[in-house]
């Protein structure tokens, strides 16, 4: 029963204090309307996945194994679905031949577990499986892969799917292995994208391979996958890979190099590769270098709207416009650890949560500034490295400058998990899904709206009884 698996929260405690630039909230939090939530139970290790099935549906996934499926509304738990031996590595949904009708769409996963169960001399083979996600019937199974799968990816148009492993396969929707590249690498493809022209990019340690998909035609019956070009602009692992729109799409390394590319012809449109200045600083910088870790600088996760590209770099949030190609707003600290997603809301918000088990609420605000005040010409200023350049504030660059600034400022804090915050779903209606480390999904209410329906149910039950005119 659902109310086995939830209960409900008033208020919300402001963030812990502690030793950091955090920026923190008091305990009011009057522009956040997640005052209730629901704690829903089902997982026994780390929930890593959720995926948005409709409007009141979506399912979980993570290192149990296993698949739920649920009520976005009330938390009811509709599915679990059991198949997988180890943690699932990659999820996604398919469209069914009937596209038309939801009922039928159905859940692909990958897994890590090994199949020996199935079949013989496959110890070192991974699986995936199809489910109907109304029925929880596993549709089909394959365990030919020699590696675990990474990342899904569904190619609509073309009604296939592919997997990205040490190699990248090309799958019809009966599980069909139609082509497939040679051994790419080890380590294994981190992330997988469409773009136009039957092509893909899949991210390959530092490096960004373009594929392109040969569907059959009269002179040949057969599917193939060939490699067309290889872009090697980053200088590390690339962690992030994400269409932007129809023009560009923008990829994260691990060491802090956000770059634009152009979707139809693969060049460089934009680069931003400082995050953090290395070279040495006075001793005041040096403090900040000595508390800062590796991975400060990694770019997990993008978001992103019609102007800018939101990005979760290290610790901090930071906003990069497209068409001024610069950093127009940045949260240096946004966490107390790395953040591993972020996701804008309605009325210029973004949401993001982190390895700390928090997950906060920001606004993008213009930022004025006094017409005196030298604006930072380059991103190092930001963090309050390096010089101005004299030469580019002039009075015309800089009303500019201050015209577009802006700043995230924090409007919510969600406390409610005891380890770190994985990802987030966030439905109009229904309002956010997050999930966890420490095994459980939350479900955050917008408690108004919440007290409303209760109140309007309420008035119903009693119509419904004869009572309301009794109480009136």
């Amino acid at each position: 029963m659902a109310e086995e698996n939830e209960f409900i929260f008033r208020g919300i405690r402001s963030s812990l204090l502690k030793k950091s630039p955090l920026q923190t909230i008091g305990e009011e939090q009057t522009q956040n309307p997640y005052t209730e939530l629901l704690v829903l139970k089902a997982h026994h290790d780390i929930v890593r996945f959720l995926v948005r099935l409709d409007d009141c549906r979506f399912a979980s996934a993570g290192d149990d194994g296993l698949v739920v499926i649920w009520n976005a509304q009330t938390g009811e738990k509709l599915l679990e679905l059991n198949g997988h031996t180890q943690k699932i590595t990659a999820i996604t949904t398919i469209p069914s031949l009937e596209a038309c009708e939801e009922k039928n769409q159905l859940i692909l996963t990958a897994s890590a577990d090994r199949t020996v169960i199935i079949s013989l001399n496959l110890e070192e083979s991974e699986i995936a499986v199809l489910w109907n996600c109304d029925s929880g019937r596993q549709v089909q199974k394959i365990s030919c892969f020699q590696s675990t799968v990474k990342c899904l990816t569904v190619l609509q148009r073309l009604d296939v799917w592919l997997s990205g492993g040490n190699d990248l396969c090309v799958w019809n929707r009966k599980l069909d292995l139609l082509c497939k590249t040679s051994h790419l690498s080890d380590t294994g493809i981190s992330a997988l994208i469409e773009i136009p022209k039957n092509c893909v990019v899949a991210a390959v340690g530092k490096e960004l391979i373009i594929f392109r998909l040969v569907a059959p035609t009269e002179g040949s019956l057969e599917w193939d996958i060939l490699e067309v070009k290889r872009l090697l602009d980053h200088q590390d692992n690339i962690l992030s890979l994400a269409n932007v729109n129809d023009l560009n799409f923008v990829t994260g390394s691990h060491v802090g190099e956000l770059i634009i590319w152009n979707i139809l012809d693969w060049t460089v449109q934009a680069c931003e590769r400082n995050f953090w200045d290395p070279s040495p600083q006075l001793d005041t910088q040096q403090e900040i270098k000595l508390c800062q870790k590796p991975n400060d600088i990694s770019i997990h996760h993008f978001t992103w709207d019609e102007e800018n590209v939101f990005a979760a770099v290290g610790r901090g949030l930071y906003v990069y416009n497209l068409q001024m190609k610069r950093v127009t707003a940045c949260q240096k600290t946004a966490h107390d650890s790395v953040v591993l997603h972020v996701a804008r809301l309605p009325d210029r918000q973004l949401i993001s949560c982190s390895e700390d088990g928090s997950v906060r609420i920001w606004e993008l605000r213009e930022k004025p500034q006094l017409a005196a005040e030298p604006v930072p010409t380059g991103f190092f200023n930001m963090w309050g490295f390096g010089r101005v350049n004299k030469q580019a504030s002039q009075p015309v660059k800089k009303q500019q400058e201050n015209a577009t600034s802006c700043l995230l400022e924090l409007v919510g804090d969600l406390i409610g998990h005891s380890s770190s915050v994985e990802m987030f779903l966030y439905f109009e209606d229904h309002g956010l899904v997050t999930c966890s480390a420490d095994h459980l999904i939350i479900l955050w209410k917008n408690g108004e709206r919440e007290s409303g329906l209760r109140s309007l149910k309420l008035f119903q039950k009693l119509e419904e009884n004869g009572d309301l005119h009794l109480a009136v």
